[in-house]
């Protein structure tokens, strides 16, 4: 018999955080600049989730860095304007909270943008700590950052769920031994994420409710 839920950590972009325009829109620019006509919304897709790093370097390593801050600036400059909230999540994650349900953000991001994003819909208060791409070596899908969110928490790999848009989530859940859930909004589909065996599907961010047993408000 699976323990109850009492820990779930959650991936931020196009998990709690709508930002896929501001990604988009972040690659399309760079993109266009770099490689006029090459790339595709379509094409740009897959570099969604992977660290800023990765995609560059297989573009070509001797731009990386450059191209890393360029995309940052104008990311950060466009941030608040094309960013907003999934459905439900601040009540939702309120109310979690607010019956005991313990949280943290793990995610692929720079702290202060993990920080930034967190700030604008005022959730912030809502985690017990936030594990970003500066605390950790290896990224998701390597269960380094999930195993250090754990382990700050003091928490149970037993009662841990992990909640994420992306194949780097589910892999990374795996890897760490905590359950999954993958979330049907996702950019990529709930198609592409079911070829990675999550051991939940989220149609909605209060499908958690039932699986951590905290009563609908």
């Amino acid at each position: 018999m699976d323990k109850p839920i009492t820990t779930i950590l959650f991936d931020l972009d196009g998990t709690l955080l709508d930002t896929n325009e501001l990604i988009m829109q972040s690659f399309e620019q760079l993109l266009g600049k770099h490689y006029p006509g090459q790339y595709t919304r379509t094409e740009i897709l897959p570099f969604l989730g992977p660290t800023l790093a990765e995609t560059f370097t297989k573009m070509d390593p001797s731009k990386t860095e450059g191209m890393i801050q360029e995309y940052r600036e104008w990311n950060m400059t466009n941030h608040d304007r094309l960013v907003s909230e999934f459905d439900g999540v601040t009540e939702v994650l309120t109310h979690l909270a607010n019956h005991g349900i313990r949280m943290a953000v793990v995610s692929t991001k720079r702290n202060d943008m993990v920080q930034k994003g967190l700030d604008l819909i005022g959730i912030s208060h809502l985690f017990e700590t936030v594990i970003g791409l500066d605390n950790v070596q290896n990224p998701k899908p390597d269960p380094e950052p999930l195993l250090l969110a754990i382990e700050r928490l003091h928490a149970s790999k037993e009662e841990v769920l992990m909640v994420g848009d992306n194949y780097h989530d589910i892999e990374g859940g795996k890897n760490a031994g905590v359950r999954t859930a993958a979330v049907s909004w996702s950019l990529k589909g709930p198609e592409f994420l079911s070829t990675f065996n999550p051991d939940y599907m989220l149609n909605h961010i209060s499908d958690l409710y039932e699986l951590t047993g905290v009563k609908v408000k």
